[in-house]
């Protein structure tokens, strides 16, 4: 069961996509809109303007929740939390526990907010989504460009002290290591769980590992990706990273090596999950009913696993390596 997708404003629920060889193909995002603090763009940073619309169990949307909260913007930005479980119509919204409903357009489906935006609207649905109030239009639906715009034009509306973690003299390098664990990590996991050839996923799961092999050597030397300040590829990194050994190790048989057997990556990923306001928008729950119950060309039988028992909690070695810089 796919994400689904709409064409010329009609749902059609289907699979991840592949290509001829087997390989997975992520469709590229949509909306591409930017806020900015003096409103240069056409989307000027206001207080209660914009709402956005995420998942707990999605790790794009994960990390965007992470930026809303660390910057202290939750009385500034609205939030709804779609259900972890993916159906045939797609993201849908509800009143379980932890899920949070469309406030502002008051759909049932996300599909439905893409279509309040452009009602021949032609694309996949896909979370996270940033949505203006103001003109009833997404602004954006990137990932990486919502944290960016959540970090930097937003600092009129950010509690004191919270951080810039997309500082001018490492910006180059934070764009840099971004873009180096995107293909073989973040989007890696993906297409070695959806390929539908063996070389597909032989090819993804090498990469993936070869990848992570790298970065454990770099914090072996370093506290965090781009030296010793915290920043955006350092969560761009952690919402994978925490989805690693409870999901992607087994559901998507990325099974050479667990997280927890990387010394410098278990306890990187202990100590950021362990920074004030990170663990309360992880959702382990979700994520694996997520996981489990929305693939069954993966999981056939839906069946979601009691473990494995991770604590993300336990003490960790970072200090090891000096005193965080202040961001």
């Amino acid at each position: 069961m796919g994400l689904g997708l709409l064409k010329n404003g009609n749902w059609v629920s289907e699979r991840e996509q592949e290509d001829s060889q087997g390989k997975f193909i992520r469709p590229s995002t949509t909306f591409r809109h930017k806020i900015t603090a003096d409103g240069s763009s056409g989307f000027k940073a206001e207080s209660e303007r914009y709402h956005l619309y995420i998942s707990w169990a999605c790790p794009w949307a994960h990390r965007t929740a992470i930026m809303r909260r660390l910057k202290g913007l939750e009385d500034i930005i609205g939030l709804s939390v779609v259900a972890p479980e993916i159906e045939q119509n797609g993201w849908e919204f509800s009143q379980e526990p932890d899920c949070i409903p469309d406030t502002v357009n008051g759909t049932c489906y996300l599909w439905e907010v893409y279509l309040k935006a452009d009602p021949k609207y032609s694309g996949r649905v896909t979370i996270p989504v940033l949505w203006d109030k103001a003109t009833a239009r997404i602004v954006n639906n990137e990932s990486r460009e919502i944290i960016r715009m959540l970090d930097t034009e937003f600092s009129t509306f950010a509690k004191p002290d919270n951080g810039n973690f997309y500082p001018d003299d490492l910006r180059s390098v934070i764009d840099q290591t971004i873009d180096a664990i995107y293909q073989p990590i973040n989007n890696g996991v993906y297409r070695a769980g959806f390929a539908t050839t063996q070389s597909a996923y032989e090819e993804a799961v090498t990469e993936l590992f070869e990848a992570l092999d790298h970065w454990e050597a770099v914090l072996q030397q370093q506290r965090y990706l781009c030296g010793d300040r915290i920043t955006e590829a350092d969560w761009c990194m952690f919402t994978t990273l925490f989805r690693f050994d409870a999901v992607y190790y087994v559901h998507f048989k990325c099974n050479l090596r667990r997280i927890v057997d990387y010394p410098n990556l278990w306890n990187y990923l202990k100590e950021l999950y362990q920074l004030p306001g990170v663990k309360e928008t992880c959702n382990l729950d979700q994520i694996k009913r997520h996981y489990y119950k929305s693939h069954p060309k993966v999981n056939p039988t839906r069946i979601v696993p009691k473990g494995p028992i991770i604590n993300f909690e336990a003490p960790f070695d970072r200090y090891r390596l000096g005193v965080v810089a202040k961001v």
